[in-house]
């Protein structure tokens, strides 16, 4: 089984944008895959019941577009399912530790969930803190 790791730029003055990085087993899979790519806005992809919660249907999921325009796809997807307490993602392609092309990614359902939402608190929280604080009357 893989692991899943899940990172986000914040956006300016750092990037363009506020993007998300997926790693499994400490590979960054959107950088791995197409480095014209970043991926998607954390809040889009992480939020409960998003793109990439799992379902037993299979489905296509958005993860990356590209920051540059150029030739090739504009778009990375992914393809996820649930399959009994195993979360899969094919239809990638992109180079592993040892060079070898890695097409399917497997974790375990508990392991997978707990590190989106785990995530999500992070991007949310850092949101919240940067919110203006409203006086409340009596306060100094």
């Amino acid at each position: 089984m893989s692991s899943l790791l899940i990172g986000s730029c914040p956006g300016r003055p750092l990037c363009v944008a506020v993007h998300t990085y997926l790693f499994v087993d400490g590979l960054d899979v959107v950088a791995r895959s197409d480095s014209r790519m970043a991926g998607l806005d954390p809040r889009r992809l992480l939020r409960p019941g998003g793109p990439l919660y799992p379902e037993h249907m299979p489905r296509e999921v958005e993860v990356a577009a590209e920051g540059q325009p150029g030739p090739g796809p504009v778009r990375l997807s992914i393809r996820l399912r649930l399959r009994g307490g195993t979360v899969i993602w094919s239809g990638l392609l992109y180079p592993g530790d040892d060079g070898s092309a890695v097409e399917e990614v497997r974790f375990r359902l508990e392991q997978y969930l707990a590190e989106i939402e785990r995530a999500y608190a992070v991007v949310t929280a850092g949101r919240r803190a940067m919110r203006p604080r409203r006086s409340v009357p009596g306060e100094p």
